[in-house]
């Protein structure tokens, strides 16, 4: 079990990939940047998923650099765990779709 969670472009193409063992309490941080937090169902997401725009992928960077208070040069080396860098990766990948479809489907599994 653990949290598998994908995000996809218009095409159905894998853009953005983040994967947390069960215990791994960064799931939850993840799920509260998306602001998806109906989604975490424990041990595991739940199956299912949603459509997400841009504008909630830019709320969720800023949040993201408010909470490690990063700046705006804001680069995969500043993170300090694999974790936080799996999610600055995994919102920056959405983002980046999204600003050029105008939006991502994110499925937490």
């Amino acid at each position: 079990m653990g949290h598998d969670i994908s995000g996809y472009n218009k095409a159905r193409e894998e853009i953005a990939y983040a994967r947390f063992s069960m215990g791994n309490h960064n799931a939850v941080l993840l799920y509260s940047l998306l602001e998806a937090n109906h989604y975490y169902a424990g041990v595991s997401g739940t199956g299912k998923s949603s459509i997400f725009s841009v504008q909630h992928f830019e709320k969720a960077l800023n949040s993201y650099k408010k909470l490690f208070k990063t700046g705006e040069s804001l680069s995969e080396s500043d993170c300090v765990s694999w974790d936080q860098k799996q999610i600055l990766i995994f919102i920056k990948n959405c983002l980046e779709t999204a600003q050029k479809e105008e939006s991502v489907e994110i499925y937490f599994g």
